[in-house]
Protein backbone atom coordinates (compact mmCIF):
# COMPACT_ATOMS: atom_id res chain seq x y z
CA UNK A 1 0.00 0.00 0.00
CA UNK A 2 2.88 2.46 0.09
CA UNK A 3 3.21 2.63 -3.48
CA UNK A 4 -0.16 3.97 -4.28
CA UNK A 5 0.47 6.55 -1.29
CA UNK A 6 3.83 7.65 -2.70
CA UNK A 7 2.21 7.96 -6.40
CA UNK A 8 -0.90 10.15 -4.92
CA UNK A 9 1.47 12.52 -2.60
CA UNK A 10 3.70 12.96 -6.08
CA UNK A 11 -0.06 13.93 -7.42
CA UNK A 12 -0.88 15.93 -5.20
CA UNK A 13 2.44 17.84 -4.86
CA UNK A 14 2.85 18.51 -8.56
CA UNK A 15 -0.80 20.04 -8.01
CA UNK A 16 -0.32 22.07 -5.92
CA UNK A 17 3.27 23.36 -7.31
CA UNK A 18 1.69 23.85 -10.15
CA UNK A 19 -1.25 26.12 -8.83
CA UNK A 20 1.27 27.72 -6.42
CA UNK A 21 3.35 28.75 -9.37
CA UNK A 22 0.91 29.81 -12.02
CA UNK A 23 -1.01 32.47 -9.32
CA UNK A 24 1.45 34.96 -9.38
CA UNK A 25 1.30 35.65 -13.10
CA UNK A 26 -2.48 34.91 -13.04
CA UNK A 27 -2.61 37.77 -10.32
CA UNK A 28 -0.60 39.80 -12.67
CA UNK A 29 -3.13 38.86 -15.35
CA UNK A 30 -6.34 39.62 -13.16
CA UNK A 31 -4.78 43.58 -12.61
CA UNK A 32 -4.04 44.15 -16.11
CA UNK A 33 -7.57 42.46 -17.27
CA UNK A 34 -9.14 44.97 -14.68
CA UNK A 35 -10.80 41.47 -12.84
CA UNK A 36 -10.41 43.98 -9.66
CA UNK A 37 -14.15 45.19 -8.76
CA UNK A 38 -14.40 48.08 -6.63
CA UNK A 39 -15.34 47.43 -2.69
CA UNK A 40 -18.77 46.60 -2.34
CA UNK A 41 -20.71 47.63 1.22
CA UNK A 42 -20.60 43.53 1.96
CA UNK A 43 -17.18 43.18 1.56
CA UNK A 44 -14.86 42.51 4.27
CA UNK A 45 -11.18 43.15 2.57
CA UNK A 46 -10.29 47.13 2.23
CA UNK A 47 -8.48 47.55 -1.21
CA UNK A 48 -9.90 46.06 -4.45
CA UNK A 49 -8.23 42.83 -5.12
CA UNK A 50 -7.37 40.62 -8.00
CA UNK A 51 -9.99 37.56 -8.93
CA UNK A 52 -9.32 34.72 -11.16
CA UNK A 53 -7.48 32.51 -8.67
CA UNK A 54 -9.30 29.98 -10.44
CA UNK A 55 -7.35 29.77 -13.59
CA UNK A 56 -4.26 28.71 -11.88
CA UNK A 57 -6.30 26.06 -9.73
CA UNK A 58 -7.79 24.70 -13.13
CA UNK A 59 -4.36 24.29 -14.29
CA UNK A 60 -3.19 22.66 -11.70
CA UNK A 61 -5.90 20.47 -12.15
CA UNK A 62 -4.65 19.61 -15.28
CA UNK A 63 -1.06 18.97 -14.71
CA UNK A 64 -2.32 16.17 -11.35
CA UNK A 65 -4.42 14.40 -13.94
CA UNK A 66 -2.02 14.40 -16.49
CA UNK A 67 0.59 13.34 -14.05
CA UNK A 68 -1.53 10.56 -12.14
CA UNK A 69 -2.23 9.40 -15.80
CA UNK A 70 1.23 8.09 -16.19
CA UNK A 71 1.83 6.50 -13.07
CA UNK A 72 1.04 2.72 -12.53
CA UNK A 73 -1.17 2.29 -9.80
CA UNK A 74 -3.40 5.61 -10.53
CA UNK A 75 -4.07 4.15 -14.08
CA UNK A 76 -6.50 2.33 -12.87
CA UNK A 77 -8.65 5.03 -11.95
CA UNK A 78 -8.58 5.79 -16.26
CA UNK A 79 -10.11 2.81 -17.03
CA UNK A 80 -13.56 4.51 -16.17
CA UNK A 81 -14.97 7.51 -18.51
CA UNK A 82 -15.10 9.39 -15.02
CA UNK A 83 -11.89 11.56 -15.20
CA UNK A 84 -12.54 12.78 -18.82
CA UNK A 85 -16.18 13.68 -17.02
CA UNK A 86 -14.95 15.34 -14.36
CA UNK A 87 -12.29 17.35 -16.97
CA UNK A 88 -15.11 18.34 -19.13
CA UNK A 89 -17.60 19.77 -16.56
CA UNK A 90 -14.63 21.59 -14.60
CA UNK A 91 -13.37 23.34 -18.56
CA UNK A 92 -17.44 24.25 -18.33
CA UNK A 93 -17.71 25.25 -14.55
CA UNK A 94 -14.50 27.19 -14.81
CA UNK A 95 -15.13 29.15 -18.03
CA UNK A 96 -17.98 30.92 -16.61
CA UNK A 97 -16.11 31.53 -13.34
CA UNK A 98 -13.55 33.28 -15.31
CA UNK A 99 -16.44 35.15 -17.07
CA UNK A 100 -18.64 36.44 -14.22
CA UNK A 101 -15.15 37.42 -12.02
CA UNK A 102 -14.38 39.15 -15.09
CA UNK A 103 -18.02 40.75 -15.96
CA UNK A 104 -20.17 40.00 -13.19
CA UNK A 105 -22.87 37.83 -15.35
CA UNK A 106 -26.18 37.65 -14.08
CA UNK A 107 -27.00 34.53 -11.37
CA UNK A 108 -29.47 33.03 -13.44
CA UNK A 109 -27.31 32.16 -16.19
CA UNK A 110 -24.62 31.08 -13.64
CA UNK A 111 -26.99 28.92 -12.74
CA UNK A 112 -27.96 27.83 -16.07
CA UNK A 113 -24.29 27.56 -16.64
CA UNK A 114 -24.22 24.90 -13.47
CA UNK A 115 -26.68 23.07 -14.76
CA UNK A 116 -24.85 22.38 -18.31
CA UNK A 117 -21.99 21.20 -16.31
CA UNK A 118 -23.56 19.07 -14.59
CA UNK A 119 -25.45 17.57 -17.00
CA UNK A 120 -22.22 17.23 -19.76
CA UNK A 121 -20.76 15.29 -16.60
CA UNK A 122 -23.86 12.87 -16.76
CA UNK A 123 -23.59 12.24 -20.49
CA UNK A 124 -20.41 10.81 -19.91
CA UNK A 125 -21.00 8.42 -17.64
CA UNK A 126 -20.22 10.25 -14.08
CA UNK A 127 -23.79 9.86 -12.56
CA UNK A 128 -25.07 7.62 -9.55
CA UNK A 129 -26.26 4.44 -10.80
CA UNK A 130 -27.77 3.27 -6.98
CA UNK A 131 -28.36 4.64 -3.45
CA UNK A 132 -27.36 2.57 -0.92
CA UNK A 133 -30.33 3.18 1.93
CA UNK A 134 -29.26 1.82 5.56
CA UNK A 135 -31.92 -0.63 6.46
CA UNK A 136 -32.86 -1.08 3.16
CA UNK A 137 -29.71 -1.77 1.23
CA UNK A 138 -29.02 -1.03 -2.05
CA UNK A 139 -31.80 0.84 -4.29
CA UNK A 140 -31.08 0.34 -7.94
CA UNK A 141 -32.19 4.34 -9.47
CA UNK A 142 -33.92 4.65 -12.64
CA UNK A 143 -31.60 6.59 -15.35
CA UNK A 144 -33.79 9.71 -14.74
CA UNK A 145 -33.94 9.38 -11.08
CA UNK A 146 -29.49 8.79 -10.66
CA UNK A 147 -29.26 12.00 -13.48
CA UNK A 148 -31.44 14.18 -11.59
CA UNK A 149 -29.82 13.35 -8.15
CA UNK A 150 -26.37 13.81 -9.72
CA UNK A 151 -27.35 17.06 -10.75
CA UNK A 152 -29.32 18.52 -7.67
CA UNK A 153 -25.48 17.13 -5.77
CA UNK A 154 -23.54 18.97 -8.28
CA UNK A 155 -25.87 22.35 -8.16
CA UNK A 156 -25.53 22.23 -4.33
CA UNK A 157 -22.01 21.59 -3.52
CA UNK A 158 -20.89 24.35 -5.88
CA UNK A 159 -23.23 26.96 -4.10
CA UNK A 160 -22.54 26.10 -0.79
CA UNK A 161 -18.52 26.47 -1.76
CA UNK A 162 -19.52 29.62 -3.30
CA UNK A 163 -21.61 31.05 -0.45
CA UNK A 164 -19.29 30.20 2.34
CA UNK A 165 -16.22 31.86 0.41
CA UNK A 166 -16.44 35.39 1.76
CA UNK A 167 -13.28 35.79 3.84
CA UNK A 168 -9.43 35.06 3.30
CA UNK A 169 -8.65 31.42 3.37
CA UNK A 170 -11.89 30.36 3.89
CA UNK A 171 -13.37 28.56 1.62
CA UNK A 172 -9.84 27.00 0.21
CA UNK A 173 -9.40 25.64 4.19
CA UNK A 174 -12.29 24.07 4.28
CA UNK A 175 -12.66 22.52 1.18
CA UNK A 176 -8.93 21.11 1.84
CA UNK A 177 -9.95 19.76 5.42
CA UNK A 178 -13.38 18.18 3.73
CA UNK A 179 -11.11 16.57 0.55
CA UNK A 180 -8.98 15.06 3.17
CA UNK A 181 -11.10 13.26 4.53
CA UNK A 182 -12.77 12.20 2.14
CA UNK A 183 -9.41 10.98 0.90
CA UNK A 184 -8.84 8.80 3.76
CA UNK A 185 -12.13 7.42 3.19
CA UNK A 186 -11.99 6.56 -0.51
CA UNK A 187 -8.28 5.20 -0.36
CA UNK A 188 -10.12 2.96 2.49
CA UNK A 189 -12.92 1.62 0.07
CA UNK A 190 -10.53 0.68 -2.20
CA UNK A 191 -7.96 -0.90 -0.91
CA UNK A 192 -9.31 -2.10 2.47
CA UNK A 193 -12.15 -3.90 0.23
CA UNK A 194 -10.09 -4.22 -3.21
CA UNK A 195 -13.05 -2.32 -4.66
CA UNK A 196 -11.14 -0.71 -7.80
CA UNK A 197 -14.05 1.56 -8.86
CA UNK A 198 -13.17 3.92 -5.24
CA UNK A 199 -9.61 4.96 -7.37
CA UNK A 200 -11.18 7.86 -9.21
CA UNK A 201 -13.03 9.16 -5.86
CA UNK A 202 -9.30 9.25 -4.28
CA UNK A 203 -7.75 10.59 -7.10
CA UNK A 204 -10.54 13.38 -6.91
CA UNK A 205 -9.39 14.08 -3.62
CA UNK A 206 -6.15 14.09 -4.04
CA UNK A 207 -6.16 16.58 -6.55
CA UNK A 208 -8.37 18.60 -4.63
CA UNK A 209 -5.88 18.84 -1.93
CA UNK A 210 -3.56 19.68 -3.94
CA UNK A 211 -5.37 22.50 -5.97
CA UNK A 212 -6.40 24.54 -2.49
CA UNK A 213 -3.29 23.77 -0.54
CA UNK A 214 -1.32 25.41 -3.93
CA UNK A 215 -3.62 28.56 -3.51
CA UNK A 216 -3.76 28.90 0.15
CA UNK A 217 -0.44 30.88 0.48
CA UNK A 218 -1.23 33.60 -1.82
CA UNK A 219 -5.17 33.23 -0.57
CA UNK A 220 -4.68 33.92 3.50
CA UNK A 221 -5.22 36.69 5.17
CA UNK A 222 -4.60 39.29 3.73
CA UNK A 223 -5.19 38.04 0.23
CA UNK A 224 -3.25 39.10 -2.66
CA UNK A 225 -5.60 37.34 -4.63
CA UNK A 226 -9.20 35.74 -4.83
CA UNK A 227 -10.26 32.45 -6.46
CA UNK A 228 -13.18 34.20 -7.82
CA UNK A 229 -16.06 32.21 -9.32
CA UNK A 230 -13.73 30.52 -11.43
CA UNK A 231 -12.20 29.00 -8.37
CA UNK A 232 -14.82 28.41 -5.81
CA UNK A 233 -17.14 26.56 -8.56
CA UNK A 234 -14.55 24.73 -9.61
CA UNK A 235 -13.59 23.32 -6.26
CA UNK A 236 -17.02 22.65 -5.29
CA UNK A 237 -17.71 20.84 -8.56
CA UNK A 238 -14.78 18.20 -7.66
CA UNK A 239 -15.92 17.91 -4.64
CA UNK A 240 -19.29 16.87 -5.79
CA UNK A 241 -17.64 14.37 -8.38
CA UNK A 242 -15.75 12.61 -6.00
CA UNK A 243 -18.92 11.77 -3.83
CA UNK A 244 -21.12 11.37 -6.69
CA UNK A 245 -18.03 9.04 -7.95
CA UNK A 246 -17.97 6.80 -4.59
CA UNK A 247 -21.51 6.44 -3.44
CA UNK A 248 -23.14 5.68 -7.26
CA UNK A 249 -20.58 3.56 -8.75
CA UNK A 250 -19.43 1.77 -5.89
CA UNK A 251 -21.04 -1.31 -5.77
CA UNK A 252 -22.22 -1.86 -1.77
CA UNK A 253 -22.62 -5.92 -2.27
CA UNK A 254 -19.11 -5.87 -3.56
CA UNK A 255 -18.03 -5.43 0.08
CA UNK A 256 -19.49 -8.57 1.59
CA UNK A 257 -20.56 -7.27 4.57
CA UNK A 258 -24.05 -8.55 4.99
CA UNK A 259 -23.26 -11.65 6.78
CA UNK A 260 -23.50 -12.54 10.95
CA UNK A 261 -26.41 -10.98 13.30
CA UNK A 262 -28.09 -8.11 12.55
CA UNK A 263 -26.32 -6.18 15.40
CA UNK A 264 -23.01 -6.86 13.94
CA UNK A 265 -24.61 -6.30 10.03
CA UNK A 266 -25.76 -2.89 11.41
CA UNK A 267 -22.46 -1.78 12.24
CA UNK A 268 -20.29 -3.73 9.57
CA UNK A 269 -22.70 -2.06 6.35
CA UNK A 270 -21.30 1.13 7.93
CA UNK A 271 -18.99 1.96 5.15
CA UNK A 272 -21.71 1.02 2.80
CA UNK A 273 -23.79 4.02 3.58
CA UNK A 274 -21.14 5.96 4.48
CA UNK A 275 -20.53 7.31 1.08
CA UNK A 276 -24.16 8.84 1.16
CA UNK A 277 -23.55 10.38 4.52
CA UNK A 278 -19.54 11.68 4.12
CA UNK A 279 -20.45 14.49 1.49
CA UNK A 280 -23.46 16.02 3.78
CA UNK A 281 -21.12 16.17 6.29
CA UNK A 282 -18.42 17.71 4.80
CA UNK A 283 -19.80 20.54 3.23
CA UNK A 284 -22.41 20.72 6.43
CA UNK A 285 -21.20 24.29 7.22
CA UNK A 286 -21.51 25.42 3.64
CA UNK A 287 -24.97 23.53 3.18
CA UNK A 288 -25.96 25.15 6.35
CA UNK A 289 -25.20 28.53 5.43
CA UNK A 290 -26.72 28.16 1.96
CA UNK A 291 -30.01 26.90 3.69
CA UNK A 292 -30.28 29.97 6.19
CA UNK A 293 -29.42 32.64 3.20
CA UNK A 294 -32.18 31.52 1.22
CA UNK A 295 -34.63 31.02 4.40
CA UNK A 296 -33.66 34.71 5.11
CA UNK A 297 -33.04 36.01 1.99
CA UNK A 298 -36.63 34.96 1.07
CA UNK A 299 -38.32 36.28 4.20
CA UNK A 300 -37.15 39.55 3.64
CA UNK A 301 -39.08 39.59 0.14
CA UNK A 302 -35.96 39.44 -1.83
CA UNK A 303 -33.99 36.79 -4.25
CA UNK A 304 -32.22 34.12 -2.97
CA UNK A 305 -29.41 35.32 -5.23
CA UNK A 306 -29.15 38.72 -3.64
CA UNK A 307 -26.09 39.14 -1.53
CA UNK A 308 -26.41 40.30 2.08
CA UNK A 309 -24.18 40.43 5.16
CA UNK A 310 -25.70 37.41 7.29
CA UNK A 311 -23.21 34.96 6.44
CA UNK A 312 -22.04 32.99 8.86
CA UNK A 313 -18.49 34.36 8.44
CA UNK A 314 -20.03 37.94 8.29
CA UNK A 315 -21.50 36.86 12.11
CA UNK A 316 -18.40 35.83 13.56
CA UNK A 317 -16.97 39.03 12.36
CA UNK A 318 -19.99 41.24 14.53
CA UNK A 319 -20.05 39.49 17.72
CA UNK A 320 -15.71 40.02 17.68
CA UNK A 321 -13.89 37.65 16.31
CA UNK A 322 -11.07 38.76 14.32
CA UNK A 323 -10.78 37.92 10.56
CA UNK A 324 -8.10 34.94 11.33
CA UNK A 325 -10.08 33.97 14.25
CA UNK A 326 -13.24 33.12 12.47
CA UNK A 327 -11.39 31.82 9.75
CA UNK A 328 -9.95 29.46 12.40
CA UNK A 329 -13.23 28.66 13.68
CA UNK A 330 -14.97 27.79 10.87
CA UNK A 331 -11.86 25.27 9.90
CA UNK A 332 -12.37 23.86 12.90
CA UNK A 333 -16.14 22.86 12.61
CA UNK A 334 -15.74 21.33 9.32
CA UNK A 335 -12.97 18.66 10.81
CA UNK A 336 -15.08 18.31 13.06
CA UNK A 337 -18.05 17.47 11.47
CA UNK A 338 -16.01 15.46 9.00
CA UNK A 339 -13.06 13.50 10.92
CA UNK A 340 -16.01 13.05 13.17
CA UNK A 341 -18.33 11.30 10.46
CA UNK A 342 -14.99 9.57 9.26
CA UNK A 343 -13.95 8.17 13.01
CA UNK A 344 -17.57 7.03 13.47
CA UNK A 345 -17.73 4.77 9.92
CA UNK A 346 -13.84 2.93 10.54
CA UNK A 347 -14.10 2.39 14.98
CA UNK A 348 -16.05 0.00 16.55
CA UNK A 349 -15.82 2.14 19.73
CA UNK A 350 -18.74 3.99 18.16
CA UNK A 351 -19.54 5.83 21.86
CA UNK A 352 -16.60 6.43 22.42
CA UNK A 353 -16.35 8.90 19.27
CA UNK A 354 -19.32 10.24 20.08
CA UNK A 355 -18.16 11.36 23.28
CA UNK A 356 -14.98 12.82 21.74
CA UNK A 357 -17.26 14.46 19.05
CA UNK A 358 -19.51 16.03 21.77
CA UNK A 359 -16.01 17.33 24.26
CA UNK A 360 -14.57 18.99 20.91
CA UNK A 361 -17.73 20.76 20.10
CA UNK A 362 -18.11 22.22 23.76
CA UNK A 363 -14.53 23.44 23.07
CA UNK A 364 -15.97 25.38 19.52
CA UNK A 365 -18.14 26.58 21.64
CA UNK A 366 -16.55 27.96 24.67
CA UNK A 367 -13.81 29.27 21.38
CA UNK A 368 -17.50 31.29 19.79
CA UNK A 369 -18.37 32.89 23.10
CA UNK A 370 -14.88 34.34 23.86
CA UNK A 371 -14.50 36.90 20.86
CA UNK A 372 -12.99 38.96 22.89
CA UNK A 373 -10.22 37.15 24.14
CA UNK A 374 -6.89 37.44 22.72
CA UNK A 375 -3.46 35.94 24.36
CA UNK A 376 -0.42 38.08 25.17
CA UNK A 377 2.70 36.92 24.89
CA UNK A 378 5.50 37.55 27.02
CA UNK A 379 7.41 40.45 26.97
CA UNK A 380 10.50 38.67 26.08
CA UNK A 381 9.00 37.03 23.18
CA UNK A 382 6.99 40.64 21.57
CA UNK A 383 9.61 40.28 19.02
CA UNK A 384 8.29 37.34 17.49
CA UNK A 385 4.68 37.99 17.58
CA UNK A 386 2.13 39.93 15.75
CA UNK A 387 1.57 43.32 16.94
CA UNK A 388 -1.88 42.33 18.22
CA UNK A 389 -0.19 40.02 20.71
CA UNK A 390 2.05 42.14 22.45
CA UNK A 391 1.08 44.05 25.16
CA UNK A 392 -0.15 47.49 25.27
CA UNK A 393 1.47 50.35 27.03
CA UNK A 394 -1.20 52.62 28.29
CA UNK A 395 -0.15 56.63 27.53
CA UNK A 396 -1.13 59.72 29.50
CA UNK A 397 -4.32 60.91 30.14
CA UNK A 398 -4.40 63.34 27.23
CA UNK A 399 -3.47 60.23 24.64
CA UNK A 400 -3.75 60.10 20.49
CA UNK A 401 -7.89 59.03 19.75
CA UNK A 402 -9.50 60.58 22.84
CA UNK A 403 -11.61 63.72 22.29
CA UNK A 404 -13.11 65.20 24.35
CA UNK A 405 -15.94 68.05 24.84
CA UNK A 406 -15.39 70.23 27.62
CA UNK A 407 -12.74 70.08 30.46
CA UNK A 408 -13.95 67.73 33.53
CA UNK A 409 -10.54 69.01 35.40
CA UNK A 410 -12.16 73.03 35.34
CA UNK A 411 -14.68 74.17 38.27
CA UNK A 412 -17.71 75.11 36.92
CA UNK A 413 -17.64 73.19 34.21
CA UNK A 414 -20.37 70.78 32.89
CA UNK A 415 -19.06 67.13 32.62
CA UNK A 416 -18.05 66.37 29.15
CA UNK A 417 -21.04 65.81 26.89
CA UNK A 418 -19.83 63.05 24.37
CA UNK A 419 -15.88 61.03 24.63
CA UNK A 420 -14.85 59.63 21.67
CA UNK A 421 -12.29 56.75 22.40
CA UNK A 422 -10.34 54.83 20.02
CA UNK A 423 -11.14 51.29 21.08
CA UNK A 424 -8.17 48.54 19.75
CA UNK A 425 -10.07 45.63 17.60
CA UNK A 426 -9.58 42.17 17.96
CA UNK A 427 -6.65 42.48 15.38
CA UNK A 428 -5.01 45.44 17.01
CA UNK A 429 -6.36 48.17 14.59
CA UNK A 430 -8.13 51.32 16.05
CA UNK A 431 -11.83 52.17 15.08
CA UNK A 432 -12.29 55.73 16.44
CA UNK A 433 -16.17 56.09 17.32
CA UNK A 434 -18.98 54.40 16.19
CA UNK A 435 -17.28 53.40 13.13
CA UNK A 436 -18.25 50.22 11.65
CA UNK A 437 -16.35 47.18 12.06
CA UNK A 438 -17.06 46.63 8.27
CA UNK A 439 -16.35 50.94 7.35
CA UNK A 440 -18.60 53.58 6.40
CA UNK A 441 -21.82 52.49 4.13
CA UNK A 442 -23.69 55.17 2.61
CA UNK A 443 -26.99 52.88 1.91
CA UNK A 444 -28.51 53.22 5.38
CA UNK A 445 -26.86 49.81 6.20
CA UNK A 446 -28.70 47.74 3.63
CA UNK A 447 -26.31 45.96 0.59
CA UNK A 448 -26.67 46.11 -2.60
CA UNK A 449 -27.86 42.51 -4.53
CA UNK A 450 -24.77 40.81 -6.17
CA UNK A 451 -23.12 37.64 -6.16
CA UNK A 452 -20.98 36.47 -3.23
CA UNK A 453 -17.66 37.75 -3.15
CA UNK A 454 -14.92 34.98 -4.09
Amino acid sequence: MGKPVREYLLTLCITAAVTYLLTGPVRKFAIVAGAMPEIRARDVHREPTPRLGGIAMFFGLCAGLLVADHLTNLSEAFDSNEPRALLSGAALIWLIGVLDDKFEIDALVKLGGQLIAAGVMVMQGLTMLWLPVPGVGQVLLTSWQGNLLTIALVLITINAVNFVDGLDGLAAGMVCIAATAFFMHAYRIWYGYGLEAAAPAALFAALLMGMCVGFLPHNMHPARIFMGDSGSMLIGLVLAAGAISITGQVDPDAMGLFAGSEKAAVHQTVPVYMPLLLPLTIIAVPAADLVLAVVRRTWRGQSPFAADRGHLHHRLLEIGHSHSRAVLIMYFWSALIAFGALAYSVNEASMWVALGVAALSAVGLVLLLLPRFTPRAPRWAEAFVPPRYRRRISAGPRQEGVVTEGDPGAEGTEPPARVTVGVAGANGATAVGERSRFGPRGDGGREKAGSSRT
